[in-house]
């Protein structure tokens, strides 16, 4: 991965300012124009049915004003990414032919739905191949499109991964270079593989697109034996003392004290609890990547950690998010994942009861560590009007990190419905968890 690249190729192509007509003079990839299996986007049964409740491939009713973009599903939010960011996808295979879309109800249609994240730190990752002669748009509106994204959408964006990029969308970068400031720039990465990809988000949570996973393999394969091998190293095997990726039972197990609330769980809600609750922007911030992994490593080698002697708030923040992220079944287990994306559904008098049924058909550790959590995210939005973080803020952040479908592919679909039944435990929460 690079994000030096508006810098080097510029120079290594000589390209000053862009030529008004520059980008329709571009070429794309002779294999961007080439026949593709058709995209069935690999969702699970789970996320069809909600589709075909909401309409066919969109998470907004057939009447919503933009329904029309919406169920290309060009953009995708795909939770949280391995540094505790959210994830929004952009799919250039996914846009239809020009004369089928309404760019600028397009350009509404992100801002619109960033609009939901930008607020906390995000990723932006953009499958770049399917983007061809037909529904490539024009400069103009890319130019515009940028200018329309103020710094409210820049400042908290961490990264853009520009994933199978051609010499077509280097180009363009460098066309766009007097655009661009040199920050964001350094914000630009390139990814070759999905396999690169994982060191950023884990593919198995994204709706990859057919065409992109066919692509994917057909470059991969070119590669020879020896590469190939070095992309794909095998997992090493869980430590004797691994407290993330490890089931609430186990590590229950593995407690002396038989807890059933997880040590990591534990230490970072204390910290918080006691460092946290006024810091403004708490769960929107990410944690600096080296720090994250070295408390994870640190954790799971069994070393005891202070997070008081770290100082670092949002850091504890981070962890106990990919703590859950990292679950081997979600803290809200798969059997639970229909009835939930359901809720919506049932009637508003009985949803106590209908979320304390649902709860109750819980492990014992899976109910004492969301009865834990809950109880800790209450006195954080008790305090909202100074962290700025109230029930709702609470649930998109969370939301995805209780609970994802069995093949862990996240999108708007199911996100929604997830989001506001972590916004109803929340606001009800006395009467879910009351004796």
């Amino acid at each position: 991965m690079s994000s030096d690249l508006l810098v080097d190729l510029n120079d290594d192509l000589g390209v000053d300012d862009p030529p008004s007509n520059a980008l329709d003079q571009l070429k794309l990839s002779p294999m961007g124009d080439k026949l593709w299996p058709p995209d069935d986007s690999s969702m699970s049964k789970s996320e069809t049915d909600i589709s075909k409740r909401l309409g066919e491939g969109s998470h907004l009713s057939w009447d919503h004003p933009y329904y029309d973009i919406a169920r290309h599903q060009i953009v995708e939010v795909a939770g949280d990414d391995n540094f505790g960011r959210k994830v929004i996808v952009f799919n250039a295979c996914r846009m239809p032919p020009h004369h089928e879309l309404d760019h600028h109800k397009l350009l509404m249609y992100l801002k619109a739905t960033l609009d939901q994240y930008v607020e906390s730190d995000y990723t932006l990752i953009y499958f770049h191949n399917g983007l061809t002669s037909e529904n490539k748009p024009s400069l103009s509106w890319l130019r515009d499109a940028y200018r329309e994204f103020d710094r409210k959408y820049k400042k908290n964006i961490k990264a853009l991964y520009i994933v199978h990029p051609t010499m077509f969308i280097k180009t363009l970068l460098i066309l766009f270079k007097p655009l661009i400031s040199f920050k964001f720039g350094q914000k630009i990465n390139y990814i070759n593989y999905l396999s690169e990809l994982e060191e950023v988000v884990k593919c198995e949570q994204l709706v990859i697109p057919t065409r992109v996973r066919v692509y994917d393999e057909k470059i991969r394969a070119s590669l020879k034996p020896s590469v190939q091998a070095q992309m794909s190293p095998p997992r090493s095997p869980p430590l004797p003392n691994q407290q993330f990726g490890v089931s609430l039972p186990m590590l229950r197990a593995r407690s002396s004290d038989n807890e059933a609330v997880p040590l990591v769980m534990r230490d970072t809600v204390a910290f918080l609890m006691d460092q946290g609750l006024e810091i403004e922007g708490i769960f929107r911030r990410s944690a600096n990547v080296t720090l994250v992994k070295d408390v994870q490593h640190r954790y799971n080698s069994g070393e005891e950690l202070s997070f008081s002697q770290m100082e670092d708030v949002h850091l504890a923040a981070v962890i106990l998010k990919t703590f859950l992220r990292e679950l081997p079944e979600p803290l809200l287990t798969y059997q639970l994942y229909n009835d939930i994306v359901n809720f919506h559904n049932v009637d508003s008098s009985a949803k106590v009861t209908a979320i304390r049924n649902m709860l109750a058909m819980l492990p014992e550790e899976n109910y004492a560590s969301l009865k834990f959590l809950i109880e800790f995210l209450v006195q954080v939005s008790a305090q909202s009007e100074i962290n700025k973080m109230n029930n709702t803020n609470l649930a998109v952040v969370f939301g995805p990190n209780l609970l994802w479908g069995q093949d862990a592919a996240m999108t708007l679909s199911a996100i929604g419905p997830i989001n506001n039944f972590t916004r109803t435990l929340l606001d009800q929460h006395d009467k879910v968890f009351s004796p």
